[in-house]
């Protein structure tokens, strides 16, 4: 199942050109998957998941040009792979609120937990994964 979030750009967030920078639609889609991993994490009872998640890899494609012009953008994650220590998330950015936009970006990030205690990545709990199953399976 898809997950959907929306993020409304800033006008700071487009470039020289009008579009949006590079740098910061990295950022819309960080913010786009924040309410899953952070937020409702928290609401589950996983504390150790928000305190620490790491990029492992990130991939961005650009489709058609994003101008902020003041809407929300409509971004659909997919958990496309659920290992024992990092999972996989591919995105899809549509240049408008709705559905019927076309997809202007897609990405994928490859995500770890992270032991801020130990500095360095950790396994996924067996209650984070089953968290992760149903967090996009409920989306």
């Amino acid at each position: 199942m898809t997950y959907v979030s929306r993020v409304r750009p800033r006008w700071t967030d487009m470039d020289v050109y009008g579009h949006i920078n590079h740098a910061k639609m990295v950022t819309l889609l960080e913010e786009a998957r924040i309410p899953l991993l952070f937020d409702k994490a928290v609401e589950a009872g996983l504390e150790q998941l928000p305190k620490g998640i790491v990029v492992v890899r990130l991939e961005v494609a650009y489709k058609l040009p994003i101008v902020v012009s003041g809407q929300e953008l409509r971004v659909a994650i997919d958990l496309t792979e659920l290992k024992a220590s990092t999972f996989t998330l591919a995105y899809r950015v549509h240049g408008g609120p709705g559905e019927a936009d076309p997809v202007a970006v897609t990405a994928e990030t490859v995500l770890a937990p992270y032991d801020t205690v130990a500095l360095r990545p950790r396994r996924l709990s067996p209650a984070e994964s089953e968290f992760l199953k149903q967090g996009f399976a409920d989306a």
